[in-house]
């Protein structure tokens, strides 16, 4: 949604690393260390690695984000090989609060939302009443108290990426320092958060390698991050700077029902087709047709959330002329049909 149209308006875990041998008598001191602790939330965050995920499903629940009214939302959680993301998405005009303050990373990303009142804040951080905050994202470190409450006006979709600190160690440095950060643009971040995310989605076993190489780079990318707002040209040299973002963006999000040209948006950004589908494509990570796509089947799934509105309904808002081809679209980029991706929700 953009800053005009739907500015104004608003709105889930460790990395289980496959065991070696050596690695087995470690794990079970561990586990065992952490069960007499007595502490359900710091089972949670190490269960995927010793434990089957059926049994430990309740535990994930009681260290996600807390929000009230829980019936005001709809939650939608997937996991893959011990990573786990939660999908929320509430309607417009509804008034929610978010809590969360836990011994674990949470990466935040809106995939869409605004809100006509909020605030947003983590202890440390001055809080951000930031109305339009679609595609920006908040990381907020293990041990840092969040809360955010949103009157919202539009329909929202918010992805939450909880991550346990022993994992990033593992992964990444253990004297790496991960700072609070509320509402930031990172279009490398952004673009590995969401390529794991896609790939949890759509749920094949054999990504295993692929997964924990991602995660990896995330993990590098969250504790490299600078608590001041990022700069795309200091992030990636050769790519879209940030007034041709938001102007690419913005059209994208206003024509979601439309098949919009390479021309136009090149045209946007006042560069050749050749200049802007490389500078594009090394800002986001993705071809410009393929960003397009994501973003019409992410508004979707916010619309699909409401069973008020019908599949087909759904996919001639989003401007496919038949059931049959929106079907196909949904299913390349979820894995799932729109049928399966609603019966999936709890």
């Amino acid at each position: 949604m953009s800053n005009d149209s739907r500015g104004d308006a608003m709105m889930t875990t460790p990395l289980s690393l496959r065991s070696t041998p050596d690695q087995t008598t470690d794990k079970a001191q561990i586990f065992k260390q952490v069960a007499n602790q007595g502490s359900q939330q710091e089972r949670h965050l190490l269960r995927s690695d010793f434990v089957p995920w059926h049994l430990a499903k309740s535990d994930l629940l009681a260290t996600t984000v807390q929000i009230s009214p829980s019936d005001s939302v709809k939650r939608h959680i997937t996991e893959l090989h011990g990573i786990v993301i939660e999908n929320i998405y509430a309607q417009a005009q509804v008034r929610i609060s978010l809590r969360f303050d836990a011994p674990t990373h949470l990466l935040v990303m809106y995939d869409d939302g605004a809100r006509h009142d909020g605030e947003t804040s983590i202890n440390g951080l001055p809080p951000s009443k930031l109305r339009n905050f679609a595609n920006k994202m908040t990381f907020v470190p293990a041990g840092h108290a969040y809360y955010e409450w949103h009157e919202t006006s539009t329909p929202t979709h918010v992805t939450y990426l909880y991550l346990a600190p022993a994992i990033l160690e593992k992964l990444s440095d253990a004297n790496a320092t991960y700072v609070p950060r509320i509402f930031f643009e990172d279009a490398v971040l952004s673009s590995t958060a969401t390529k794991l995310k896609h790939l949890i989605e759509r749920g094949h076993p054999e990504t295993v390698d692929y997964l924990e190489a991602l995660a990896t780079v995330l993990a590098h990318e969250l504790s490299r991050a600078s608590p001041e707002p990022t700069q795309v040209s200091q992030l990636s040299r050769g790519g879209l700077a940030g007034w041709q973002m938001r102007a690419v963006t913005t059209y994208v999000e206003e024509h979601l029902d439309e098949q919009i040209s390479l021309a136009t948006l090149a045209r946007l950004a006042r560069l050749s087709q050749f200049h802007f589908c490389r500078a594009f494509k090394h800002s986001y990570g993705i071809p410009p047709h393929q960003y397009q796509l994501q973003r019409r089947i992410q508004w979707a799934k916010v619309l699909l959330a409401d069973r008020v509105n019908s599949v087909t309904d759904v996919g001639l808002a989003l401007g496919y002329s038949q059931t049959s081809s929106f079907t196909v679209a949904f299913r390349k980029i979820t894995g799932q049909t729109p049928n399966q991706f609603r019966r999936n929700f709890s």
